[in-house]
């Protein structure tokens, strides 16, 4: 009974190595496979490959743009800030011209004046301040705040501004301040 035993081991495991043979060969087959098919795979690997760098490239030259882009806006803007408080000092030297232009003479002080407005104005105009035209113009809520409503002195002046209160501003094409005005109904 022990040697009927022993032979079924071994056949157990002359069975057991040659169904280890027969799975070997069958995967050695499936890995030689078709070159054919082996080359269609490298090639849509390959593609595949040069989609995603092409598209790593664009993304990049956005990121560099956009960069860029934001860099110059921040260049051109960055003295918004002084240029804004700035705005009090160019409305009182508005105030003060006005009333040196109704004088009937000037003396020293009020050319010396007059001298300091329009240096100061031309530094900020070079900058890229432009004073925002109102008086006439059709009323534009995205420029102009209106603090009044008045009855329009003629029918032309109807919806539009018939006085600006205080003076708004442009930097660079971008709205910094509001110009407050009066508004004919």
């Amino acid at each position: 009974m022990e040697e009927n035993n022993i032979n079924n081991e071994e056949l157990s495991d002359k069975d057991l190595q040659d169904n280890l043979d027969e799975a070997f060969d069958s995967h050695k087959e499936q890995d030689q496979g078709d070159p054919i098919d082996e080359i269609t795979a490298l090639k849509n690997k390959v593609s595949e490959l040069e989609d995603k760098n092409l598209r790593l490239f664009a993304e990049f030259e956005n990121f560099r743009k956009r960069t860029q882009k934001e860099r110059y806006d921040l260049l051109k803007t960055a003295s918004q800030d002084t240029l804004s408080a700035l705005l009090p000092v160019l409305d009182d030297f508005d105030r003060a011209k006005k009333i040196a232009d109704a004088l009937p003479e000037m003396d020293a002080f009020t050319e010396g004046v007059l001298l300091v407005y329009n240096k100061l104005y031309s530094i900020v105009k070079s900058k890229g301040l432009v004073e925002l035209e109102s008086n006439g113009k059709p009323f534009d809520a995205d420029l102009y705040e209106a603090i009044t409503n008045i009855p329009a002195p003629t029918e032309a002046l109807k919806g539009a501004v018939v006085d600006t209160i205080e003076k708004g501003y442009l930097l660079n094409d971008k709205l910094i301040r509001h110009a407050k005005v009066v508004v004919g109904i």
